[in-house]
């Protein structure tokens, strides 16, 4: 029997990893896909990569919508979720509904803190994987992905309230079970730097890659549309990412209740190795402003700093990012509200 894969958001990220994973013999990867549906129906998907070179890969179904998915009649062993996290907007585990049975993983990558929650409330006893990745990718046009550089993906079992020393139930054993099996099903697609960590590490590496959401997102789109490489060679924003990500770090170890590891790199790297990065790159949020969409605001600045007030702690640089721009977007709506009228 093939392990049915189901891709739920085939954007850019999303296509990249089910395109990796379609190279193993024994997996079959469906595709849920939006807005570049016609074109993924009619090619599949055109993927360049510096690592991979340039090739094609087409879904073994190409679903327009989850109710095309459900009369299918799949029995998904994975259903990989890499759409945006907006909270705020619609609860996207109700999507999966009629998706999920009695043994799929549902796998999360995406940003932010708390996006796998909703999940684990709807889908009680079902297997959640909850991933974070550096990949970097782009889709220009519908269907033809571009992979601009890293593969890192890590991912744990999402097992609220246990800690390491916690004795795992009979679903908390299948979830660490079913992620070992997609970590190996990446690095035998070609993902060799696919990372398995337990539920409490990979918390860890969400809150580290918040320090990096958090702080060059917003700040990119409230100096006005800068690129990451502009904000760090600017003496001034330097120091306001770098206060940043030191108020997520601090925070980090006391919501966590341990310290973070020691190979996690330091505001300072982070910020020093993007200053050679000099692509011009802009991050997800600036895109999405420039866009007229909706941000992740939510699970990258709103949740963090709700579970950090949940301790008694509070992150007063992040706290007065996620106050202005969340006052910008819902003055934005209002306008575009009152033009439809």
């Amino acid at each position: 029997m093939p392990i049915n894969i189901l891709i739920v958001g085939a954007g850019a990220v999303g296509a990249f990893y089910a395109s990796r994973l379609a190279l193993i013999p024994s997996s079959s990867v469906s595709v849920i896909c939006r807005s570049n549906y016609a074109a993924v129906a009619k090619s599949g998907f055109k993927i360049t990569s510096p690592k991979f070179g340039t090739y094609s890969f087409t879904p073994t179904h190409t679903f327009a919508s989850p109710a095309f998915a459900i009369a299918s009649n799949t029995r998904w062993d994975y259903i990989v979720v890499s759409t945006k996290a907006l909270p705020d907007l619609s609860d996207d585990s109700e999507i999966l509904e009629g998706l999920v049975g009695q043994d799929t993983a549902i796998a999360l990558i995406q940003n932010g803190l708390g996006v796998e929650e909703p999940y684990t409330k709807r889908f009680p006893g079902t297997v959640v994987l909850s991933a974070v990745t550096i990949a970097s990718a782009a889709q220009n046009e519908p269907g033809v992905i571009t992979h601009n550089r890293w593969t890192r993906i890590s991912i744990g079992p999402y097992l609220s309230g246990t800690t390491e020393s916690t004795t795992l139930d009979m679903t908390g054993r299948r979830a660490v079970e079913s992620n070992a099996e997609f970590v190996r099903l990446l690095k035998e697609g070609g993902i060799t730097d696919a990372e398995e960590y337990s539920h409490y590490k990979l918390q860890m590496v969400r809150w580290h890659k918040i320090a990096i959401n958090a702080s060059f997102n917003p700040s990119a789109v409230l100096s006005g549309g800068s690129t990451n490489n502009a904000m760090v060679i600017d003496p001034e924003l330097y120091l306001h990412l770098k206060g940043l990500m030191d108020e997520v770090l601090a925070t980090a170890p006391k919501v966590l209740g341990t310290p973070l590891p020691k190979n996690l790199a330091t505001p300072d790297q982070i910020l020093n190795s993007t200053k050679k990065n000099n692509s011009g790159s802009k991050p997800s949020m600036l895109l999405d402003w420039e866009g007229g969409k909706h941000m992740e605001l939510e699970v990258i600045l709103g949740n963090p700093i709700r579970i950090a007030r949940e301790k008694g702690l509070e992150m007063p640089r992040l706290q007065s990012l996620y106050a202005l721009l969340k006052m910008a977007q819902h003055n934005r709506d209002k306008v575009k509200s009152s033009s439809k009228l």
